[in-house]
C-alpha cells in the first residue's frame, strides 16, 4: 500500500507537472518568437506578440520565478523596441534629406513628360494618357505598407531604381520611396501610447530638414544646374510630405503642410529674386524661367498653390528684357561698326531676292534697271530690321507656358521692342552719329538708312500682329515708337552734317592769308577759296539721295557760314588797317561764293535764293568800292534802300580800318589832288555813321 500510495503521487504529481509544463511551453515559445522578431527588426509584429505575452499567457503562469523575470523585462523590451523603431526613423529621415533631389527630380521628369504628353493630346485629341494618376501610386505605397517581409522593413527610405532607369517610363516619385519605417514607427508609437510624441518629433525634425532645403548655395545663380538642384530638394521635400498626408492619418494634416509651404514659397522667392539678379545672360534666364515653370506645374499637380511664383515670373520678365536689351545693344554697335555705309551692290536676281527677303523693300524704277545695280541703303539696314525680329522672338520665347492671355503677351513684346528702338537702338545710332571720325558720306548714309528703317515699321507692327494674333485696332493696343526713333536719328545726323559742313569750311579758312594791305587787287579768287569751292561741289553732289529739304537745308547753312565767316574775317580786331585794293581781293573771292551760288549746286532752289546768303557781304563791299556814302546816307533806314543790309556799326568799323591807312598815304593813291579833302570827307562820312548809331541806339 505504501508503494502504492507513493506510485499514485508520482502519477499525480507527473501530471501535474506535465499540466504546468504544458502552461509554461506557450510563454516560452512566445517569448523565443518575441526575440527573434527582435532580432530580424519586426518591430512591429514583435510589440504585437509582447501584447499577447503580457495579456494572455503570463497572467497564467505568473508565480513562477522565471515569469516575473519575464514581466520586469517586458517594459525594457518596449523601450527597446520604441528605440530602435526611432533609429529606424532617424534612418529614413536622414536618407530622404540625401536623397530630395532624386525624388525631386523623378518628380519634375514626370511633370515634364505630362505636359509633354498634353500637348500631343492638344494637337491629337484621340491620343490616351498612360499616366499613373496620384490615387493609384497611393494604392501601391499602401500595399507596402501592409508588408512585412524582412527586406522591406531593413530599407531606411530609398528604393534601388538602377534597371527602372533604362525605362522609357519614369518612375514614378514616390516609388522611389520605402515609406515602411514611417509607418512602423507610427504605429509602434501609437500602441505604444506616444502617438503625440512621435508627431511632434516628426514635424519638429522636418521643418529643420526644410530650412536646409530651401537654404540656396552661394554661387546658385552661376549655371542651371544650381537652380535645378535647388528646385529639385524642394519639390522632393513636398512630394514626400503630400504622400505622407494622404497615406497616414494624422501624422501631418493640411495646416502643417501650408504653413510648411508658405514659408517655403517666401523664401524660394526671396532667393530666387537674389540670385535671378546677378544674371547678365539671357538665355540663361529664358531656360530659369523655363525650369521655374516646371517647378511650379509640378508642385501644382500635387496640390500646392504657385500663383506667387508666376507673379515673380512677370519680374524676371522685366529683368530679362533688361538683358535682352543689353545684349542686343553689343549686336547693333557690331552691326554699325562693321558697316561699310555704302549702298548695296548687287549683280543677280538672285542677289536681289536675298535683300529683299531680308528686308521690305519695292522700287518699280529699281527692278527695272539692268545689273549691276545698287540698294539704296547699306547693309545695315536689312541685318538690323531682322535682328529687331529676332528680338521679338526672344520677347515671345519668355511669354510662353505663363498663362498670360494673347493681348498681355502682345502688350510685352510691343513694350519691350519700344524699349528696343528707344533706347538700344537709339543710342547706338546716336553713337554713330557722334562719333569723332566720322564723314559726311557716312552721315548722308545714315540718313538714307534712318528713312528705309522708318518706312519698315509698319512690316514689324504687321509682323507682332501675326505672331499673337492682335490686332493693332485693338483697344489698348500700344503702338511702335520706331518712326520718333528713326526721325531722331536722321535729325541727330542731318544736324552733324551741318556741323560737319561747317567744321571744314573753317579749315579752309584757316589757309586764308589775306594781304590787308597791298595796293593792287589780282584778277583771280584766292587758291583756299576755290579749293573750298570745289570741296562743296563734291560734297553737294553726293547729296543726291537725300530727301530734298535736308540737302537744301545743308547748302543754304554752308553758304551762310561761310558768308558769316568771311565777314568776321573782314572785321576781326587783328586787322587793324586795310586796303582798297586788299578790299578787291575779297570782293573776288565773294563773287567767286556768289557764282558757285548761281550755280545751284543743290536742286530746288528758288531764283537767287541762295546768293541771299551773301547779300551782307555784297551791300558792304559794293557801298565800299563804289565809295556811294551819298547815297547810303541819304537812303538809311527806307525799306526800299540800295544798302539795306549794311549795318552802320560795321560800316564805321571797316572805315576806320581804312581811315588809319589813308592817313599814312598808303590808299587812295587815285584821290591824291586833293588829300586833305578825302580826308575831310573820311572823317565827315565817320561822323555821320557815328550819328546815324546813336539816333538808331536812342
Amino acid at each position: 500500500m505504501e508503494e502504492l500510495k507513493q506510485c499514485r503521487l508520482q502519477q499525480r504529481n507527473i501530471s501535474a507537472t506535465v499540466d504546468k509544463l504544458m502552461l509554461c511551453l506557450p510563454v516560452l515559445e512566445m517569448y523565443s518568437k518575441l526575440r527573434d522578431q527582435m532580432k530580424t527588426k519586426r518591430h512591429y509584429p514583435a510589440l504585437k506578440t509582447l501584447e499577447h505575452l503580457e495579456h494572455t499567457y503570463l497572467p497564467q503562469v505568473s508565480h513562477y520565478r522565471f515569469c516575473k523575470v519575464m514581466v520586469d523585462n517586458i517594459p525594457k523590451l518596449r523601450e527597446e523596441i520604441k528605440d530602435v523603431s526611432m533609429s529606424d526613423l532617424k534612418d529614413f529621415l536622414e536618407s530622404i534629406r540625401k536623397h530630395s533631389d532624386k525624388i525631386g527630380e523623378t518628380a519634375m521628369k514626370q511633370a515634364q513628360q505630362q505636359r509633354n504628353l498634353d500637348n500631343i493630346v492638344l494637337q491629337q485629341p484621340r491620343i490616351g494618357s498612360k499616366r499613373k494618376s496620384k490615387k493609384d501610386a497611393y494604392t501601391i505605397f499602401d500595399t507596402e505598407i501592409e508588408s512585412t517581409s524582412p527586406k522591406s522593413e531593413q530599407d531606411s527610405g530609398i528604393l534601388d531604381v538602377e534597371d527602372e532607369e533604362d525605362d522609357d517610363e519614369v518612375p514614378g516619385a514616390q516609388d522611389l520611396v520605402d515609406f515602411s519605417p514611417v509607418y512602423r514607427c507610427l504605429h509602434i508609437y501609437s500602441v505604444l501610447g506616444a502617438r503625440e510624441t512621435f508627431e511632434n518629433y516628426y514635424r519638429k525634425q522636418r521643418r529643420k530638414q526644410a530650412r536646409l532645403v530651401l537654404q540656396p548655395p552661394s554661387n546658385m545663380h552661376e549655371t542651371l544646374d544650381g537652380y535645378r538642384k535647388y528646385f529639385n530638394q524642394i519639390v522632393g521635400f513636398f512630394v514626400v510630405e503630400d504622400h505622407i498626408l494622404h497615406t497616414t492619418q494624422g501624422l501631418v494634416n493640411r495646416a502643417y503642410i501650408d504653413e510648411l509651404w508658405e514659408m517655403a514659397l517666401s523664401k524660394t522667392i526671396a532667393a530666387l529674386r537674389t540670385h535671378s539678379s546677378y544674371c547678365s545672360d539671357p538665355n540663361l534666364v529664358l531656360d530659369l524661367k523655363n525650369l521655374i515653370v516646371l517647378f511650379a506645374d509640378t508642385l501644382q499637380v500635387y496640390g500646392f498653390p504657385v500663383n506667387q511664383l508666376f507673379d515673380m515670373l512677370l519680374e524676371i520678365r522685366d529683368q530679362y528684357s533688361e538683358t535682352l536689351l543689353k545684349k542686343w545693344a553689343g549686336i547693333f554697335r557690331n552691326i554699325l561698326d562693321s558697316d561699310n555705309y555704302s549702298p548695296i551692290p548687287v549683280t543677280s536676281e538672285e542677289m536681289y531676292k536675298k535683300v529683299t527677303g531680308q528686308f521690305p523693300f519695292q522700287d518699280t524704277e529699281l527692278e527695272k534697271q539692268p545689273f549691276p545695280k545698287k540698294f539704296p541703303f547699306s547693309e545695315f539696314v536689312p541685318k538690323v530690321y531682322n535682328q529687331i525680329k529676332e528680338f521679338i522672338y526672344a520677347c515671345l520665347k519668355f511669354s510662353e507656358d505663363l498663362h498670360l492671355s494673347s493681348t498681355e503677351i502682345d502688350d510685352m513684346i510691343r513694350k519691350s521692342t519700344n524699349l528696343l528702338l528707344t533706347r538700344t537702338l537709339s543710342n547706338s545710332l546716336q553713337n554713330v552719329i557722334k562719333r569723332k571720325n566720322i564723314g559726311l558720306t557716312e552721315l548722308v548714309q545714315i540718313i538714307i538708312n534712318t528713312t528705309h528703317l522708318e518706312k519698315s515699321c509698319k512690316y514689324l507692327e504687321e509682323f507682332i500682329t501675326k505672331i499673337t494674333n492682335v490686332l493693332p485696332e485693338t483697344v489698348h493696343t500700344t503702338k511702335l515708337y520706331g518712326t520718333t526713333t528713326f526721325k531722331d536719328a536722321r535729325h541727330a545726323a542731318e544736324e552733324e552734317i551741318y556741323t560737319n559742313l561747317n567744321q571744314k569750311i573753317d579749315q579752309f579758312l584757316q589757309l586764308a592769308d589775306y594781304d590787308w594791305m597791298t595796293g593792287d587787287s589780282g584778277n583771280k579768287a584766292s587758291d583756299y577759296l576755290v579749293d573750298l569751292i570745289a570741296f562743296l561741289r563734291s560734297t553737294f553732289a553726293v547729296f543726291t539721295h537725300l530727301p530734298g529739304k535736308v540737302a537744301q537745308t545743308a547748302c543754304m547753312s554752308a553758304c551762310k557760314h561761310l558768308a558769316t565767316s568771311l565777314m568776321q574775317l573782314l572785321l576781326e580786331a587783328e586787322v587793324r588797317q586795310l586796303t582798297l585794293g586788299a578790299l578787291q581781293q575779297f570782293n573776288l573771292d565773294v563773287r567767286e561764293c556768289e557764282q558757285f551760288a548761281r550755280s545751284g549746286p543743290v536742286p530746288g532752289f528758288q531764283e537767287d535764293t541762295l546768293q541771299l546768303a551773301f547779300i551782307d557781304l555784297r551791300q558792304l563791299l559794293d557801298l565800299f568800292i563804289q565809295w556811294d556814302w551819298s547815297t547810303y546816307l541819304a537812303d538809311y533806314g527806307q525799306p526800299n534802300c540800295k544798302y539795306l543790309r549794311v549795318n552802320p556799326v560795321t560800316a564805321l568799323t571797316l572805315l576806320e580800318k581804312m581811315k588809319d591807312t589813308s592817313r599814312k598815304n598808303n590808299v587812295f593813291a587815285q584821290f591824291r589832288k586833293n588829300e586833305r579833302d578825302k580826308q575831310k570827307l573820311i572823317d565827315t562820312v565817320a561822323r555821320q555813321l557815328r550819328g546815324l548809331i546813336s539816333s538808331h541806339h536812342s
